[in-house]
């Protein structure tokens, strides 16, 4: 038994008895006490009433010279703020005092409209052995069952991320990388379990609690894929790389040529390439799947929908885009933007964007000039160099959000400036139209064409106002980002995370910058 209380009212005034609790019960909480006191509106002694519920020993403690009238045995209700669940806390009664009825309790009940799940094991338990200053559950809802959304099970892995190993001689293998998913023809690619519907509660007050609504889904395929009559199986209709683009599951071939140059021109198609020499300058390669390159892209393009491998490296103005991760041996004065992760063993003035994680490891592992983003983690050996190179890494928001909102901002001011510079000419044609005048047939076509085109601008700002709303409630979440350096970050060196900054002001080694208390500050490594 919990321990618990007794007023007792004595020819010296009133006082407190506290009993220890037994049996492994708990011990009473001075605070029960002073609530039952103050609702009572009863004057004490906190120091005595303090010292009394201490010992616990059974003794009166006298807390008050005024002689109060018997309180009779009482109980105080709690509803849970589901309203799921009533428990009583019972007070015995001072000293000689009237004990409570058992109908008395489901009166209170009634009166407070509870009439659903009474526990009545528990309320006529009481008062068999009564138990007081313990909380005792007197009403109990039946709870929801809550349905489940329609949900794809993928059976490849769809959010792959290079992760380099290191070699016995130090250098690091960025080719063996484990980021391919290579699929048999009629293997499967993904399963579909339907919603299903969840079933109402009830409420200790009787009310039905609905269940949330489930949401349906659908396995999205693309090329290269079968999908079951029954549309909950997707298998791959040939072997090949499965990738998901535009949220399309897609089996890739590969198209396979020695050098991107004046002998093939620029190489565009729906697969996979792997090229195994180089991309010549002003050449492009785009591919809907991966593109590996085994010699140097100098000065050329590369657009990937998922992951761009250059087992050389990219340099005088190469620009590579990827759907995926972007994997280099080294990048010398490039633009190379990834939604996925950036892994290489050196970057050198150029402009690397991520919308995950840049690493850059191995026996030099540097970043050295140019600007550096990437949503979540910036990983390298050095950063800067020792003649203090103008170099900039950011992390704790997504570049391709930031990218969004600048072209929504840009968009909505353009419509903006239409839907204002029409404006003149469909007033002047509505006060013509106010007058009674008759318009031409060509009059009322450009009258009907600018009102639709002024129809569509605004729309269009309401959509682009919504996501504009949605992606900037995306990049003030907050998210644990961090620059890890294993060796030196020299000074001059800017370190931006979300909207604070730092620049280092003296060399640091083997640390982390991080956001604490408001400041991008160093931490250990």
């Amino acid at each position: 038994m919990d321990g618990y209380f007794q007023l007792v009212i004595t020819p010296k005034g009133t006082g407190l008895r506290v009993y220890a609790p037994t049996n492994g019960g708990e011990p009473l909480n001075v605070n029960d006490v002073r609530d039952y006191l103050d609702d009572r509106k009863i004057q004490h002694d906190v120091v005595i009433v303090n010292e009394a519920v201490t010992k616990a020993d059974g003794e009166v403690y006298i807390f008050s010279e005024a002689q109060i009238l018997p309180e009779r045995e009482a109980v105080k209700f709690d509803v849970s703020k589901d309203r799921m669940t009533v428990t009583a806390f019972f007070y015995p009664p001072s000293e000689g005092a009237e004990l409570m009825q058992e109908k008395e309790i489901y009166d209170s009940l009634a009166y407070r409209k509870i009439t659903f799940g009474i526990q009545n094991d528990a309320i006529h338990g009481f008062f068999e052995r009564r138990r007081y200053c313990t909380e005792i559950v007197v009403a109990k809802g039946k709870p929801v069952k809550e349905g489940r959304d329609g949900e794809v099970e993928y059976h490849f892995n769809k959010s792959l991320r290079p992760k380099p190993t290191l070699k016995p001689d130090g250098s690091v293998d960025y080719f063996n990388l484990n980021i391919i998913n290579n699929v048999q023809e009629g293997q499967l690619l993904a399963t579909y379990h339907p919603e299903e519907q969840g079933e109402p509660g009830t409420n200790v007050y009787g009310e039905t609690v609905k269940p949330r609504p489930v949401k349906p889904s659908m396995i999205k395929f693309g090329k290269n894929t079968t999908l079951s009559e029954d549309k909950t199986t997707l298998t791959a209709a040939k072997s090949g790389h499965v990738t998901i683009k535009e949220g399309k599951i897609t089996v890739s071939d590969v198209l396979v040529v020695e050098n991107v140059d004046v002998k093939t021109g620029n190489i565009d198609c729906e697969g996979s390439v792997e090229v195994k020499g180089v991309v010549a300058s002003n050449f492009s390669v785009k591919a809907g799947g991966n593109v590996i390159v085994k010699g140097i892209v100098e000065g050329a393009t590369i657009e990937a929908g998922n992951d761009v491998i250059l087992e050389v490296g990219a340099k005088a103005g190469g620009n590579i885009i990827a759907g995926g991760n972007v994997i280099a041996k080294f990048i010398e004065n490039a633009k190379i933007t990834a939604k996925g992760g950036v892994t290489c063993e050196c970057i050198l003035h150029s402009q690397v964007i991520s919308g995950t994680e840049v690493n850059v490891t191995g026996k030099r592992g540097f970043i050295a000039g140019g600007k550096v983003i990437a949503a979540e983690k910036i990983e390298a050996k050095v950063l800067g160099s020792e003649m203090g190179t103008n170099t900039i890494v950011e992390v704790g928001a997504d570049p391709q959000v930031k990218l969004r909102l600048k072209e929504i901002q840009k968009s909505m001011a353009e419509a903006g400036k239409q839907i204002e510079a029409m404006r003149p000419t469909l007033d002047g044609f509505g006060k013509l139209l106010k007058a009674g005048a008759k318009l031409t047939p060509d009059q009322i076509a450009n009258v009907k064409k600018l009102m639709e085109l002024d129809k569509a601008l605004k729309a269009k700002m309401e959509s682009e106002g919504e996501e504009y709303g949605v992606l900037m409630e995306k990049l003030q979440e907050q998210k644990e980002a961090e620059v890890l350096v294993e060796g030196i970050a020299y000074p001059g060196v800017t370190v931006n995370i979300g909207e604070l900054s730092m620049i280092v002001k003296k060399e640091a080694q083997h640390t982390r910058f991080v956001v604490d208390k408001g400041d991008v500050r160093l931490a250990p490594f």
